[in-house]
């Protein structure tokens, strides 16, 4: 019988080597981008708290632009490591401006699944006084888990 809360991941034969599982308990209303939680088996693959600069260490120019970096920044890292987006179990977010997240919900949604796809992981948004780049206005880290 097949567990609908178990998330099949490209490439994997069938939900029996599937690795990471969503967490919806019943009755629970679905999370609108990100999920309650994840289970997962495999090989741990994390970030440290990544920021939206370029190779020359270049800070992208405003919000929007640092997350659009700091995802991409963020896959990078995780192919380094033989992950991917949809290997993601867990995102957390370090903010300077709550508003100034909540105020670009649409623009982030629509970078999120250019660069990230449609799998949420778990996440968390916290606001911070700063961060120790002081033109940085957004820190992610992640945690994925690959498959074995």
């Amino acid at each position: 019988m097949s567990n609908p809360k178990v998330t099949v991941l490209p490439g994997t034969k069938s939900e029996a080597s599937a690795a990471i599982e969503v967490l919806q308990p019943s009755g629970w209303p679905m999370p609108k981008g990100y999920a309650n939680g994840m289970a997962a088996e495999g090989r741990l693959v994390v970030t440290g708290g990544v920021i939206g600069w370029d190779t020359a260490n270049r800070l992208a120019d405003g919000f929007v632009a640092q997350v659009r970096q700091t995802l991409e920044n963020i896959v990078a890292i995780l192919a380094e490591g033989g992950a991917g987006p949809q290997h993601l179990v867990r995102l957390t977010w370090y903010v300077v401006d709550m508003d100034e997240y909540l105020d670009n919900l649409k623009a982030l949604g629509a970078i999120y699944r250019e660069v990230m796809g449609a799998h949420y992981p778990a996440m968390a948004l916290v606001q911070v006084v700063r961060l120790v780049e002081k033109a940085a206005r957004v820190e992610i880290e992640a945690t994925a888990v690959v498959p074995r």
